[in-house]
C-alpha cells in the first residue's frame, strides 16, 4: 500500500430536514499491488447506518468532504 489513499472512506451524518449530511472520514482504500481490478479498504471507525462513501481525495492544502455524494 501507498502511503495516501487513493479513494477517502466517509460515512453520512445526518443534520436534519432540509440540510445536507456531514461527512466523517472514516478510511481510506488503496488499488491492489498485484494491479488486479480491485481496493483494499482500511477502515479506522464503522457506520451506524451501514453506509460508506468512497471519494477521491480533495487537494492537499484543503482536507474536506466531497461536495456531493
Amino acid at each position: 500500500m501507498t502511503s495516501k489513499p487513493t479513494l477517502i472512506a466517509y460515512t453520512l451524518k445526518d443534520r436534519g430536514r432540509k440540510q445536507k449530511p456531514f461527512f466523517v472520514r472514516i478510511g481510506g482504500a488503496w488499488p491492489f499491488e498485484s494491479g488486479k481490478t480491485g481496493f483494499t479498504v482500511q477502515l479506522d471507525a464503522l457506520p451506524l447506518d451501514g453506509r460508506i462513501v468512497l471519494s477521491e481525495p480533495k487537494a492537499p492544502e484543503t482536507e474536506t468532504a466531497p461536495e456531493n455524494a
